[in-house]
């Protein structure tokens, strides 16, 4: 399933970036110390999270959590700080629905959109070459909205802050464009409360954000 999105997305951004390069016959430059490159990606955000919902005193209910994934658009800005530092903010929002499963169990418990923003310190290696890798390190906010509740089921999502590592490349096509692959993995935990406490769940939510688009430097 994974790959078939990375492959979808890839055709949509090479779709994306073909009227781009008929403007564009100059060479691409590597960014350098006080560029910005502005990125529009399609992003799969999925969690592997299971964990156990108990109740409230604590006693196993034999359910787990499962997150469903969502691939959204997102933008992600880039601000080079120096010719190898760059700082990176990715913005958009995605839906996930919420079951629980365990045994012959598998119902869908809320649906909720979540602003996750990651801002990250990026370390770009080369300055030369039409290939940028970096890795970064950075923090993650995940901001629950519009949640709906689903099938009788009362759920309350708290708020949290996490952390992040990311890695990454960006591909110079012509000029000022360029293709860009990047995975970012967050560890961020949430407290969910069920039926006003009556079960609850300390969820390791975690999820990857895996991206391929195309980008612009300025």
């Amino acid at each position: 399933m994974k790959l078939k999105t990375l492959i979808l997305s890839a055709v949509a951004a090479a779709a994306f970036a073909a009227p781009a390069l008929a403007q564009s016959p100059a060479a691409w430059e590597m960014p350098k110390k006080g560029d910005w490159i502005i990125t529009g990606r399609v992003t799969d955000v999925f969690s592997e999270a299971d964990n156990a919902i108990t109740t409230a005193a604590g006693v196993d209910s034999g359910l787990k959590v499962d997150v469903g994934d969502s691939v959204m658009p997102t933008l992600g800005f880039t601000y080079f700080l120096t010719d190898h530092l760059a700082v990176e903010a990715i913005l958009g929002t995605t839906k996930h629905e919420i079951r629980a499963q365990g045994g012959a169990t598998d119902v869908a418990v809320h649906e909720t959109w979540v602003v996750p923003p990651i801002v990250t310190l990026q370390y770009r290696p080369l300055t030369e070459g039409r290939f940028s890798p970096y890795v970064g390190a950075g923090v993650n906010y995940m901001l629950f909205y519009s949640g709906e509740d689903k099938n009788g089921f009362k759920v309350d999502l708290d708020d949290n802050f996490g952390y992040a590592l990311q890695a990454g490349a960006d591909i110079g096509i012509q000029g000022p464009w360029n293709l860009n692959v990047d995975v970012k993995k967050v560890w961020v935990n949430i407290d969910a409360d069920i039926n006003d406490g009556a079960l609850k769940s300390d969820v390791d939510l975690d999820p990857w954000v895996v991206s391929v688009g195309v980008g612009r430097k300025f």
